[in-house]
This record gives C-alpha cells, structure tokens and sequence, in this order.
C-alpha cells in the first residue's frame, strides 16, 4: 500500500508542477526537485529511499537508450574527439578537484576520491530536461557526454570502493586496464545486441511487436554488459545509436509512430519522477548525518559544488586553447567556436540521480566489518550538489543560451529545406509513372503535382498556401469529428464504430500537425550546401 500511495504522489507531482511550470514558466526540474523535499518532509515519505538498483538497473539503460536514439551520429563524429576529452579526461578532473576539496576537510585520500567519482559525470536526464533549446552541434555534444560519462565515473566508482572496502592497493596500471576492458567490451556488446536486433525486426510485422522490443532493446543490451562486468551504459548508448542508423529502412511507420509516442512519454516521466525521487532525498539525507555536525556539512557541500562547477568552466576556457595550439590544421579552423558559443557548454553541469544511486551503493561496512566513515556525508554532500547545480544553473541556462545563439540553427533549417524539397522533386518526376501503375485520373495527378510542386519552388508565398491548406484540412477534421461524436450519441453507430473512424482523424490530424511543425520558415530560401560543423 505505501508504494501504491509513493507512485500516486510522484504521479501527482510530476503533473501539477508540470502544469505550473507550463502556465509561469518557472524551471520544472527546480519545481520537481522542490515538491519531492516537500513530500520527504511528510511522514508517510519519510523512509522512502531511493534505491540505487532502481536508478541503475531500471530508469538508466531506458533513458540513455531513448538519448542515444534521438542523437545526431554525424554530429558525434564531427565533434568526436571533444566528446571523447569530456566524457573521460574531464571526469577524471573533476574527480580529483572534488577529491582535493573533501581531502582538505579532512576527508582521507580514497574516501575523498570516492566522493570525486561520484559527482564527476553530467547527468543525462538533468541535461535532456533543460538544454532542448541549444543549438544541434552544442546540444549533441553535451547529450552524448553526458551519456558515455557515466562509464567512466561508474569504473572509477568501482576502483575507489574498491580501495575503501577492501583495503586494496591502488594501481594505475590496473586502472586503465579496467577502463579499456569497460568501454571496449561496452561498445562490443552494444554493437552486437544491435545487429542481432535488425535480425529480429526484420521477421516482426506488428507494430506491437515492434514497440515491445523497442521496450526491451535497452535491457537487453545493458544486461549482458553487466554480466560480464564491462559497461552497461555504453552498450546501452552505443546499441541505440547503431539502431538509429538501421532504423529507418527495417521498422515500419506505423510502429514507429507508436514506439516514439510511448518513449516520449515514459522518458518524460522516468526523468521527472527521478527528480522529485532526487528531491525526497534531502530531508532524510539530513536525518541520516550523524558523522560531522550539519554546518560543516553544509560549508564540504558548498564548497564541492564550487569544485564541480569551476574545474568544468576552467576545462571549457583552458583545454580548447591548448588544443588549437596541436592542431592547426585548416579544417580545424573552420570548425571552431567562440568563447560565447561555448558558455552554454561550460553552464551545463547539472548533477543528478546517477550520482545519488552511485553514492547510495557505497558499502556500510568494510569487508573486515568497520564502518565507512562519512558515508552519510558523502551521499548528503551529493544531494546538497545536485539541488544546487540544478537549481543554479538550470533556471539560468536558458538565458545563456540565448545570449550565446549561434549559426548553428541556421545550418538545421537549411538541411531540412534541402531535404524537403529533394524529396518532393524526387517525388514529382515518379508521379507519371506511378500514376499509370495505380491507374490514377489526370485531375488527381493535376492536384498532387501543384501541391509537389510548391514545395519544390519553396519560397514564402508557396509555404504560406500550404500552411493555409493544411489550416483548413485541420479545421474540417474537426468538423468530422464532431458529426462522428453526434452519430454515437443519437444512438446511429456504437462506439466501436466511433473509435475505429476516430483513429483514422486522429492519424490524419497528427500527420497535419507534423507538417505544419515542420514547415520552414525562410525569408529568399536559397539552399547553400550546409557549412562545415564547428568544433568547440
């Protein structure tokens, strides 16, 4: 019964903070995280603890799928080599700042260095939920560091606990062996579950079918990473964005239509229910700290989050420099970005669940049964960074990114005018063709070549009839649906009836809504080939 109320109140949460967040555009992660320590203050939710299998093993491999799903693959190989430096070389230094931070509170070094693994990756679902509005380059380059980050601070974890569990001596040797295994094993098995998946649906002809498997696919990459202890995460992302290449050509529209929709909302909700989980954490954390008094914890939290945000800003306006010193190569150049362009970069360090169910599996005990010391500090010191950096830098980014627009969005309305008119003529010289093979009349024919042709010309004029046309397609679908509605209340069809004519509006009124979404607005469309992508 309690966990039927937990899922009632977290439900319940997520859609009023949602609504309020929509009608005073107010930060939903910050009002998420403020309902769940309202809830956490309330006896019925004072024991709830979030576990660290639930975050791991269930609200990870699917929001890391969906995230790689969603991702632009040209865009990580055009920006792969910062990609690579921060999801790895910026971790480790985050890891040692903080590590140097709790040390000089007196932490001891592998503590210290637990805590560093900890908070030193980016959390997907923090990032997903306030960094939509970036530009496509930035915001493939912050979704992917943030989806393969998490591997190297999970073996980074591992080697740390390791160490404060079990006394075990400390080897660098060891280490980088342990991260190789992880990604290449990782990535391998991602590879494979992928492939073996096309297999599979490729003999799947219901689209049910299909979105049972796009459920499924995540857990059954991450399982076996896990099994044979490599990298979950990057089995996850990298069987996702291998799927988002073969996608298009074995899954068929309709149940892409349908898995898409389902991952729309579940992602919405998997991320908000982490957050207002993340949020029930701090009145407990708080209770729990017994090892050191709440003002020096509060002063090691605070001083943490300066830790987390500052060495990111510093790697941001340092390491871009030193590498155009090794690089000069002209096609490097081209792809630079100003200080401006990368603040939204530096701004986006959120923390998030991954951090929390990461401390929460620090062991209690030491294998030689004494306790792990601070450990209650330790996760109240992770609780204190993620409400701040979500509640700092989230609000705020949105303006940053603003301020810092690039040319980035022009590029992606050129591409998707480039695309949109490559397809309509493609599709205007099949027509006579294909009309024979069907046996269309020449008025139909007439009436599909003016309407392809429009979007052939482009061109303000011929954009703004299509969006009038499809104005009055919308409006007489309501028309129709509200004569179906009047058929089944006098009594004239059943509701069965109803539901099977209501699918086919609904389908032709999102296919109308998608059209109009995605309409370009130019002004003297000329399509250029796209610039080069800039590096950051």
């Amino acid at each position: 019964m309690e966990s039927l109320e937990l899922v009632v109140a977290v439900a319940a949460a997520v859609l009023g903070t949602g609504w309020i967040a929509r009608r005073t555009g107010l930060s939903e992660p910050l009002l998420l995280l403020t309902a769940g320590c309202l809830m956490g203050l309330m006896p019925p939710f004072e024991a709830v603890t979030l576990s660290p299998e639930m975050v791991l093993l269930l609200f990870l491999p699917a929001l890391l799928y969906w995230e790689a799903l969603t991702s632009s693959v040209r865009e990580i190989r055009h920006n792969l080599r910062t990609i690579a430096l921060q999801s790895t070389v910026l971790v480790l230094a985050t890891a040692l700042a903080v590590a140097a931070v709790a040390h000089a509170f007196g932490y001891p070094w592998p503590l210290a260095l637990v805590l560093g693994a900890v908070l030193a990756p980016t959390d997907a679902a923090a990032v997903a939920a306030v960094a939509r509005a970036m530009p496509r380059r930035i915001l493939t380059v912050l979704r992917t560091e943030s989806l393969l980050n998490d591997g190297t601070a999970l073996v980074l974890l591992a080697v740390a606990i390791e160490i404060v569990a079990e006394d075990a001596p400390f080897s660098w040797a060891g280490t980088s062996v342990r991260f190789i295994e992880s990604y290449a094993g990782g990535i391998a098995i991602g590879v494979v579950v992928a492939l073996l998946l096309r297999w599979v649906r490729r003999r799947l002809g219901d689209p049910l079918l299909h979105s049972v498997l796009s459920v499924a696919t995540p857990f059954f990459a991450f399982l076996p990473a896990e099994l044979l202890h490599v990298s979950g995460v990057l089995a996850v992302v990298t069987c996702g964005l291998v799927s988002s290449r073969y996608g298009p050509r074995v899954i068929s529209p309709d149940a892409r239509v349908q898995a898409t929709a389902f991952w729309e909302v579940a992602s919405h909700l998997l991320n908000s229910a982490l957050f207002v989980l993340v949020g029930m954490q701090l009145p407990a954390a708080v209770r729990a700290l017994t090892s050191t008094d709440l003002l020096q914890a509060v002063a090691l939290a605070l001083a943490v989050s300066a830790a987390v945000v500052g060495t990111r800003f510093l790697w941001f306006y340092s390491v871009p420099y030193v590498v155009r010193l090794v690089d000069r190569r002209p096609v490097q150049k081209a792809r630079r970005i100003g200080a401006a362009q990368r603040l939204p970069l530096a701004w986006a360090g959120m923390r998030g669940a991954i951090s929390l169910a990461a401390a929460l599996t620090i062991p209690v005990v030491t294998a030689e049964g004494r306790p792990v010391e601070h450990r209650d500090a330790i996760v109240f010191t992770t609780v204190v960074v993620i409400v701040v950096t979500l509640a700092v830098l989230g609000p705020t980014l949105p303006a940053v990114v603003r301020r810092a627009r690039s040319d980035a969005d022009d590029e992606q309305i050129a591409e998707s005018v480039l695309a949109q008119r490559h397809l309509s003529a493609t599709a205007l010289s099949a027509l006579p063709a294909l009309a024979r093979r069907y046996g269309v009349d020449e008025d139909t024919i007439a009436r599909l070549e003016r309407d392809i042709s429009d979007r052939v010309q482009g061109g303000e004029a011929a954009t703004l009839r299509r969006r009038r046309a499809h104005q009055l397609e919308a409006a007489l679908l309501q028309v129709k649906r509200q004569a179906l509605t009047e058929l089944r209340d006098a009594g004239h069809i059943d509701d069965i009836v109803l539901r099977g004519v209501q699918d086919v509006l609904d389908a032709e009124d999102v296919r109308l809504s998608l059209k109009m979404a995605r309409m370009p607005v130019v002004t003297g469309a000329r399509i250029a080939e796209a610039a080069p992508p800039r590096s950051v």
